[in-house]
């Protein structure tokens, strides 16, 4: 009986820190794709002060339309293209743009690594619409 009174205790543990493994896993792979996104910046930027550049602006781009930031001129196959950013066509689009949208203006060779793509997407859901921290 002591036995198991440990092995329960042990794992009653480990459940109830699974959560705050995950919130720190979550918190590394936002951290990872901060440091992922530093190429992108080149182009694009977030946050509350973000301004469309050579690219347009990442806040909350997760649900939102291709195309569609104001201001922002985008290429005909960019508002054309119908989509609506997630995960699954993030992923396809980052890994391979032109392949993805073709004629798109994104003059970028694409990230290949699943985890990088993974990471740098963590990165910009911690964005919502205004720039500020995703709730």
């Amino acid at each position: 009986m002591k036995k198991f009174a440990v092995f329960a205790g042990a794992a009653f543990m480990s459940l109830a820190a699974m959560p705050a493994l995950a919130q720190d896993d979550k918190e590394a792979a936002i951290k990872a794709g901060e440091t992922i996104f530093a190429q992108c910046r080149a182009c694009h930027q977030v946050g509350e002060k973000a301004r469309n550049t050579v690219g347009p602006i990442l806040n909350g781009l997760f649900g939102r339309k291709s195309g569609t930031i104001e201001g922002y001129n985008y290429s005909e196959a960019n508002k054309n293209s119908g989509i609506v950013w997630d995960e699954k066509t993030f992923a396809e689009y980052i890994e391979n743009p032109r392949a993805k949208i073709p004629g798109t203006k994104m003059a970028y060779a694409g990230l290949k690594d699943p985890k990088r793509i993974e990471n740098l997407t963590a990165y910009l859901k911690s964005f919502d619409k205004d720039g500020k921290p995703a709730k």
